[in-house]
């Protein structure tokens, strides 16, 4: 059984290793034999630097590596070509004073690996120096592999926008190097979490091929179905047994919990990180997601109180994903390139362009996103809203209803004394939080005949109609009546009255919770 490449990212040491290799040349022969400058967008950690790593060693020749892939046997070994390979992640970046400080020594670094000396004191002309440098002395078109383009921007965001400006025209400067050298230029492939639209590679190459959303290269990052079990299939069997499970029922349980990443709403990939994490330690968990926390993300959230992103099915346009720009960030376009969205479903509008669908990819990110947004809202700790999660679980199914009123005291008690009363918004967001926790497919603000639903739930035929009422110096109680009578007076349950049901009153005072359940179906229909 080869060994599970967790933490590498060099093709040369997986592939000298004898670490599980899953087989993208076919992949990487596409792009090569049919275009000249790509770009592609995914989350981190989700393989794009082996991917340039792969790409690397092809054009270097180092067949060896190779033997036994796809691209092997379709491969002129003959052509070898100098490589310019800059990885952003090894840069340092926090200011352009500090980008040319460390990029230039960098650059000079690999020259002298090619037996060249540059002579250039800027970055960006050393950059444009030495591949065509390496084009005259060895007669070879040259190709440039840039891994995490984006970093110094993303890393940049919360600065000042004079401060991010000042980078952006850094990288516009450094980038325009290789339209100036386009014709040293064999292959050019970068790739990043985001696409901005006001970064030089977009506005200075020539028309470079953005990959991201093109369905002939969604699997390019990422294990699909059919990979995972033929490249799997001896730990899967193992980890089955650990689990005490069938083979069918743990390969359901992965899919749940990591696969579902898409980005052209037809296939769909399971998360290289977490997979090979579970099936290094045979136990299901919060692996990528905890691997970097996106508190920028999950405090735009709070900011702008709008949990309907990560609640909630939304959709955007190609335009809107093409548009980014750090000056405005949208959560929608940004939870997207990050991986806490992904494409469900692509149709054409009645103009045939592409309208995207976009939901949460999986169990893992759907959980874990949702804990740190209770965490955000409440200043709860994480091992709290953990427990109380898997309590308040217990309480709604038993109909405990002082259970789960006890259950949001504990997360209210964490709500900064500066945030209280701070609006019914802000209550209901922290609501539909802690009930989506509970595994529920959650839909808020239902509308109806009747009126609009506050929040509804859905699990296994079971469905709870819940409405969230907030008043500051009110009783609780006089407020759990008002939320329950007008469920049943503007007759909210109508539409799931083949299922059970619950009707579920919230009262929030500001300094004071209750809670009550209804769970008679038929009282509901007679009345």
């Amino acid at each position: 059984m080869k060994k599970l490449p967790i933490g590498i990212q060099s093709f040369e040491k997986l592939r000298s290793g004898d670490f599980l290799y899953v087989d993208k040349t076919e992949n990487i022969y596409n792009m090569v034999t049919n275009g000249k400058i790509y770009f592609l967008s995914r989350p981190r950690r989700f393989g794009k630097s082996l991917l340039i790593s792969t790409m690397e060693e092809l054009f270097k020749g180092n067949k060896k590596l190779f033997e036994g892939l796809f691209i092997y046997d379709r491969w002129n070994w003959e052509e070898q070509y100098p490589v310019v390979r800059i990885d952003w992640t090894q840069i340092k970046h926090g200011t352009p004073e500090e980008m040319e400080r460390s990029m230039v020594p960098f650059l000079k670094r690999m020259a002298t690996g090619y037996g060249i000396q540059l002579f250039s004191e800027y970055a960006s002309d050393c950059f444009g120096e030495l591949i065509q440098t390496l084009y005259a002395n060895t007669g070879k078109q040259v190709v440039v592999l840039i891994d995490e383009y984006d970093v110094p921007i993303l890393d940049s965001i919360g600065k000042n926008i004079e401060e991010i400006n000042k980078i952006r025209e850094f990288l516009k400067d450094f980038y325009r190097m290789l339209k100036a050298t386009d014709y040293c230029l064999k292959f050019t492939f970068l790739t990043g979490v985001s696409k901005f639209s006001r970064v030089s590679i977009f506005s200075v190459l020539n028309s470079p091929n953005d990959i991201t959303l093109d369905e002939r290269y969604a699997t390019v990052c990422g294990y699909t179905q059919e990979e995972l079990e033929y490249y799997f299939s001896n730990r899967i069997l193992d980890t089955a047994n650990y689990q005490n499970l069938t083979r069918e029922e743990l390969l359901k349980f992965i899919k749940d919990w990591y696969d579902g990443y898409s980005w052209d709403g037809k296939s769909a990939v399971y998360n290289p990180y977490s997979t090979l994490y579970f099936f290094d330690k045979h136990t299901f968990d919060n692996y990528w997601f905890s691997s970097g926390t996106p508190s920028f993300l999950v405090e735009l959230i709070k900011k702008r109180n709008d949990l309907s992103p990560v609640l909630s099915p939304v959709t955007m346009t190609s335009t809107a994903y093409n548009s980014w720009d750090p000056d405005s960030i949208g959560a929608v376009p940004l939870l997207f390139q990050t991986g806490y969205l992904t494409v469900k479903k692509m149709e054409l509008d009645y103009e045939r362009v592409p309208l995207y669908t976009l939901a949460s990819p999986n169990k893992e990110v759907n959980i874990s996103m949702q804990e740190h947004l209770m965490v955000a809202y409440t200043s709860s700790p994480i091992d709290q809203v953990n427990n109380l999660r898997k309590a308040m679980q217990q309480q709604i199914m038993q109909n405990d209803a002082k259970g789960l009123e006890n259950s949001f005291k504990k997360l209210l008690a964490y709500v900064p004394y500066q945030l209280d009363g701070k609006s019914e918004a802000y209550y209901h967001s922290i609501f539909l939080i802690a009930m989506s926790l509970l595994g529920f497919d959650v839909q808020g603000e239902i509308a109806t005949n009747h009126g609009r639903i506050d929040a509804v739930w859905e699990q296994s035929g079971q469905v709870v109609i819940a409405e969230l009422k907030y008043g500051a110096g009110k009783k609780a109680e006089t407020l759990l009546s008002e939320a329950l009578t007008q469920i049943h007076d503007r007759r909210y349950y109508e539409r799931y009255i083949d299922r059970e049901l619950k009707l579920l009153g919230i009262a929030f005072t500001g300094v004071e919770v209750a809670c009550r359940i209804e769970a008679d179906a038929k009282a509901f229909s007679a009345g």
